[in-house]
């Protein structure tokens, strides 16, 4: 540690550590605009100017590296008188628009301006002009007159996000942030771009001139898509949600969002909104009062319950639901007398070796924490697209890429990660399983032990990938959506684990939704005799319940599950939108992630809760209590929950919440799986990044990126 005098305060900081890093730690602010903690030192915009004794200038503080026994002095005159005067140069061509500026009230030049700028400017000359850009439909680039060249958005795109987008061209006063090619940009994280821009240069286009910061609330919640679990800062205005920007958590997603966590709000306020129920009448949709739809509901179930059995109802559950509507769901068919409720749409393989249904002990889940993935040296994924699927683990995962980690790849599709792969086996998906039975094999021979299977074959590749994971000491063996989805996705995870043992690396699954862990936790399995997804969606139901999914676009059955729903007596679907409609009786309109208060368990087992920031549109009811009324309805017991978090203390055994639902080691990879190399053909049903839920896929902005565009699904069907 090296000690230095900062405004006469000693301060210890690690060799090598800047003095803005040493004014961090002190709490004493410089005032800075290139500077992130974040991002690498570039010095261009010299703000942080300060007084270092015996030199003979002002030095910048971001990239003056400390000394021993250095005496600081960040409030000196000539510390001050030069922070003012870099000021006035930032000020020369910046344009008097802050009354009309996206950026005004949360802009850190206009702060830093009022300290350090003066009353009138010297300058007579004309200001410079920069002509705006169209980078497509995320980020507002029509203000680059604006930009001081703090090249926070290059260094963003070049470092974490692995593609550098944007850059400068030209020198001096002709300098300008452009993509060069005069392209889009298309990277699945660049909205943080506009969170790093310190003026308003890089705005949000999809909120541009709908509010003012000092308009809108801001109250906390959690991303409903993938299975980070970001934490957001929802901002709200009438009722309506504006925008929507990032909670740091260090632990889970640092300062960072996802695009389609970022901007799939827009749907929210959809026109495809389901406002009120709906009652299917003569072919014809007609608008019901509450009262009216859970009684034709209940009425419903109880006639198939006596004409075909309990076991002729069920329930279709998304993972992007809370842990309560989950559980209340798996409570209702149960007490229905019903096993038949499962949230595996897009699976093809159902075995639970470990245990029946609800009381199997293991629950999927990462297998490390997030944060530990930044300090991985050794990687072998299989069955991902990861930078698509999880924008932020991949961003973590490229943290470890820089510090000198070796990532292996087995997978169907030569994806580019914006990153550098040691080793890559690209065969089809129903040859992965042959493909780390090789790797198995290759280990075997360097260990000398016996491989867990016979049939391996040490190729180049497979060498490759177990050279890589034999070396190192921390390592993960992670679990693509395309594996936990395959068709022999048991037999992957039992040569993933055996890998694991004798490598020494974690095993784990990315595991694809918001609350796929938190489904497993609260039950959301069929129990003994009951019928798993792929059965219900082939027609082996008389009366199904959807509960905030689509079938047809979030299941492997895809189009076929309109034709196996559509022989059931009743469907009846819980959607925030007016979703199915083409083999639904009755819709019921529940709320989405920001209307409600619920629980989504991560990929590494956190439990995070959060409140409806907003109140439900229309007649919308929440999830919770729309299956606690129709249970009320049906005249079944224990159902007299008051509010959502009775329910989850339901769940949890009225357990502390510190335990994170981990009591008897639920959270578990471990598999008694045979393995079997043989796999049928055909890609597993894998979400495209803009697919993934409802939310996303009626996000207009998110569908006319380059990769919504790619993977466009047809609208839903026009209300009749």
């Amino acid at each position: 540690m090296i000690e230095i005098d900062l405004d006469g305060q000693k301060v210890s900081v690690p060799e090598g550590s800047m003095v803005m890093h040493a004014a961090d730690k002190a709490g004493t602010y410089i005032p800075h605009f290139c500077y992130h903690k974040k991002l690498s030192i570039a010095a261009n915009c010299r703000m942080c100017l300060v007084e270092v004794e015996k030199a003979p200038k002002p030095m910048p503080a971001c990239a003056t590296p400390v000394t021993n026994g250095m005496i600081v002095r960040t409030k000196s005159d000539k510390a001050i008188k030069a922070q003012q005067s870099v000021m006035e140069f930032l000020l020369i061509n910046h344009p008097l628009d802050c009354p009309i500026c996206d950026q005004g009230g949360e802009c850190q030049l206009q702060d830093l301006a009022v300290g350090y700028g003066s009353s009138g400017s010297r300058y007579e000359e004309e200001k410079r002009v920069v002509l705006h850009k169209d980078v497509g439909p995320l980020i507002s680039m029509e203000e680059m007159s604006r930009c001081i060249h703090c090249t926070r958005c290059v260094r963003f795109g070049q470092e974490l996000a692995g593609v550098m987008e944007l850059g400068m061209i030209h020198r001096g006063e002709h300098s300008e942030i452009t993509t060069v090619t005069g392209e889009t940009v298309d990277s699945e994280v660049s909205g943080n771009m506009i969170d790093l821009c310190p003026v308003g240069a890089l705005t949000s286009k999809p909120f541009r001139y709908s509010a003012r910061p000092w308009e809108l609330s801001r109250r906390k919640s959690v991303s409903p898509h993938d299975s980070t679990g970001a934490n957001l800062i929802v901002q709200v205005k009438n009722n309506r949600v504006m925008r929507v920007l990032p909670l740091e958590n260090e632990a889970v997603n640092e300062c960072w969002l996802a695009d389609r966590d970022r901007f799939s709000y827009e749907a929210l306020n959809s026109p495809e909104r389901l406002t009120s129920p709906m009652v299917k009448q003569g072919g014809e949709w007609k608008a019901v009062d509450w009262q009216t739809a859970l009684e034709y509901v209940a009425n419903g179930l109880k006639q198939i319950r006596t004409e075909h059995g309990p076991s002729s109802i069920g329930v279709l559950a998304s993972p992007h639901s809370t842990v309560e509507e989950l559980f209340l769901a798996g409570k209702l068919v149960r007490a229905l007398g019903s096993e038949n409720i499962d949230y595996r749409l897009r699976n093809a393989e159902f075995a639970r070796p470990d245990g029946e249904g609800r009381d199997a002990p293991a629950v999927r889940w990462l297998g490390t924490t997030i944060a530990t993935l930044a300090d991985l040296q050794r990687v072998l994924v299989v069955g991902s697209n990861l930078r698509k699927d999880h924008p932020l683990f991949a961003m973590r995962v490229r943290a470890a890429v820089r510090q000198g980690a070796k990532v292996a790849v087995i997978n169907d599709a030569d994806n580019d990660w914006a990153m550098n792969i040691a080793a890559k086996s690209v065969v089809p998906a129903a040859q992965w399983a042959q493909a780390l039975a090789d790797v198995a094999a290759a280990v075997a021979a360097e260990k000398g032990a016996q491989a867990p299977v016979p049939g391996g074959n040490a190729t180049d590749t497979a060498k490759a990938i177990a050279q890589s994971l034999l070396g190192g000491e921390r390592k993960a063996i992670l679990l693509g959506n395309g594996a936990a989805h395959h068709a022999n996705a048991s037999s992957l995870l039992a040569l993933a684990n055996w890998i694991g043992a004798q490598t020494g690396a974690t095993v784990g699954y990315l595991t694809e939704a918001a609350n796929t862990v938190g489904a497993q936790l609260a039950g959301a399995l069929p129990g003994a005799g009951g019928l798993n997804a792929a059965q219900m969606l082939a027609g082996g139901l008389k009366a199904a319940i959807l509960l905030n999914t689509e079938p047809v676009h979030d299941s492997a059955a895809g189009g076929r599950a309109a034709a196996g729903l559509g022989q059931a007596g009743m469907v009846v679907t819980l959607s925030p939108f007016k979703a199915n409609m083409a083999f639904s009786d009755v819709l019921l309109p529940i709320a989405p992630w920001t209307e409600t208060p619920g629980t989504f368990v991560n990929a590494e087992g956190r439990v995070q809760g959060f409140h409806a920031v907003v109140k439900p549109l229309g007649e919308t009811r929440p999830a919770w209590k729309v299956l606690r009324v129709l249970a009320n309805v049906l005249g079944l017991q224990g159902f007299d929950y008051e509010s959502a978090q009775d329910v989850l203390l339901d769940v949890r055994g009225a357990q502390d919440a510190a335990q994170s639902f981990v009591q008897g080691g639920r959270l578990s990879n471990e598999t008694r799986a045979a393995i079997t190399l043989a796999a049928p053909a055909g890609k597993p049903a894998v979400a495209a990044i803009y697919q993934l839920d409802g939310l996303v896929r009626r996000a207009p902005s998110l569908q006319l990126t380059t990769d919504g565009r790619t993977a466009a699904v047809q609208p839903e069907e026009a209300l009749a």
